[in-house]
């Protein structure tokens, strides 16, 4: 009999509620801070940006949280996604290892973005508001709210990091197709926007200017609220319908993982897959290691330091404790765009200081070898943030070959790169050069983060 290697649920089985990782975390996670009184921040301060129901979400340590009946029924468009078993690149790296990978390109904007995008999209709606704002970088998490919010009929505008803007015209046109307006950031459309330029004028552009932009527009009008693609706790939450559906899928297999692997930016898609292993062993489950894989180029589990800092760099957000880069900090233009962010999720970061995962940082070209590696083998041309994952787990099923373990690796195959093929263009022609952040600039972004006292 032949091992399977798609393992496919049916609508019926698909999750009906998020997991929640605060409900099984041994200490709580450090309170969000004003930004004006350094005090905790409580749920009337976030009203300016979020619907209730979203920040009820934010703060809630309940384990599970009901998906909505419109939700369930927008994500059979795509969902339950399949796991595949990896034989061909088993084959391919001479591996006792048996490799899964949980295959997120499947939704209709090509990525795991959309998990969260359609609930934000809902309880917005819910909540009587009319149009979004929000930032992208490569732009999968502008396509997914553009999808979302013409589902629910609501007008969005996306600031999107202006080196991806021009790396990536066919993300903007995606936009565009499902009704969305796509600016490049830093713009002319807003008071921080117009300050950057007035010192950069040829500034590339940074997820957190773009956050700034798209958060000064928010809290102007009644009718707009801002939606985030990653790094909040909710968003984190939504995520999570990714290892929920692994673990049945995984049950099929007769299999669990020794290994979990995942890309990390802002946070959400590594989260998605990792926090529903990590919580069935903080319950007495198998604890798999959890290895989180990030740019070298922007290595803030690696590099960063664990502190309060802004999500943005126009200091308009609340602070958070998080690995940070600092919120001034510009990484340089490598192709990965949407993990091109200063700070990480403060949940992932606060599950780091715990212990229950490990941080590795790889540079783009051997990001990118690895995704042709996978793409040869499996068919699936992986988007340049996925490669991260790929890489990874490429790394430890080659452990495995040196120590001789038959160890079971699952990763997060987050998006295609059927967008980002200019970069794989200049991958094959050798245009593709490892990007070096200036140690100075992240030495002076370090010095710059604000000053929190600890509490007493």
């Amino acid at each position: 009999m032949t091992t399977p290697t798609k393992y496919l649920l049916d609508e019926s089985q698909m999750p009906k509620s998020w997991y929640n990782i605060q409900a099984d975390l041994p200490c709580a996670l450090p309170p969000v801070l004003h930004p004006g009184t350094l005090q905790p921040m409580g749920p009337d301060d976030l009203a300016p940006l979020f619907p209730m129901e979203l920040i009820l979400q934010e703060v809630s340590t309940e384990r599970e949280i009901d998906i909505p009946e419109p939700v369930r029924d927008i994500y059979k468009l795509w969902r339950p996604a399949p796991l595949y078993r990896a034989h061909r690149l088993e084959k391919v790296l001479g591996t006792p290892a048996k490799i899964f990978y949980k295959y997120e390109g499947v939704s209709p904007a090509g990525s795991h973005k959309p998990n969260t995008a359609i609930p934000q999209a809902f309880y917005n709606q819910q909540a009587g508001v009319k149009r979004l704002t929000t930032e992208t970088g490569a732009g999968q998490w502008g396509s997914s709210l553009a999808f979302a919010g013409s589902l629910f009929d609501l007008e969005v505008l996306v600031f999107q990091v202006r080196v991806s803007y021009d790396q990536k015209p066919y993300r903007r046109a995606v936009m565009e197709t499902y009704g969305a307006r796509c600016v490049a950031s830093p713009s002319n459309e807003t008071a921080y926007g117009r300050s950057v330029l007035a010192q950069r004028p040829e500034h590339p552009g940074s997820l957190g200017i773009a956050i700034s932009e798209a958060v000064e527009l928010a809290v102007q009008r009644e009718d707009t609220k801002y939606a985030l693609g990653s790094v909040l706790n909710h968003v984190l939450l939504h995520q999570t319908i990714i290892g929920l559906e692994a673990m049945e899928q995984l049950h099929m297999a007769d299999v669990w993982p020794d290994v979990v692997v995942g890309c990390t930016g802002g946070g959400s898609n590594f989260a998605g897959i990792a926090f529903p292993f990590i919580g069935h062993g903080l319950r007495g489950g198998p604890k798999p290691r959890i290895v989180a894989v990030e740019p070298a180029a922007c290595p803030s589990l690696t590099r960063g330091k664990y502190a309060y800092d802004f999500g943005d760099t126009g200091h308009l957000t609340p602070l958070t404790k998080m690995h940070t880069l600092g919120s001034s900090f510009t990484p340089p233009g490598f192709h990965a765009g949407g993990l091109r962010y200063h700070g990480m999720a403060p949940l992932v970061s606060h599950v780091k200081e715990l212990g229950l995962l490990e941080a590795l940082a790889y540079t783009q070209g051997e990001c990118f070898a690895a995704g042709v590696t996978f793409a040869r083998a499996e068919g699936i041309v992986p988007a340049p943030e996925a490669n991260h994952a790929v890489k990874g787990a490429i790394e430890e099923a080659l452990r495995c070959k040196r120590e001789g373990r038959s160890e079971t690796i699952l990763f997060n195959l987050c998006g295609h790169g059927h967008f980002d093929m200019a970069s794989y263009q200049k991958y094959f022609a050798g245009e593709l050069k490892d990007e070096q952040y200036d140690e100075k600039e992240l030495a002076m972004a370090l010095a710059g983060l604000p000053s929190v006292p600890e509490p007493a």
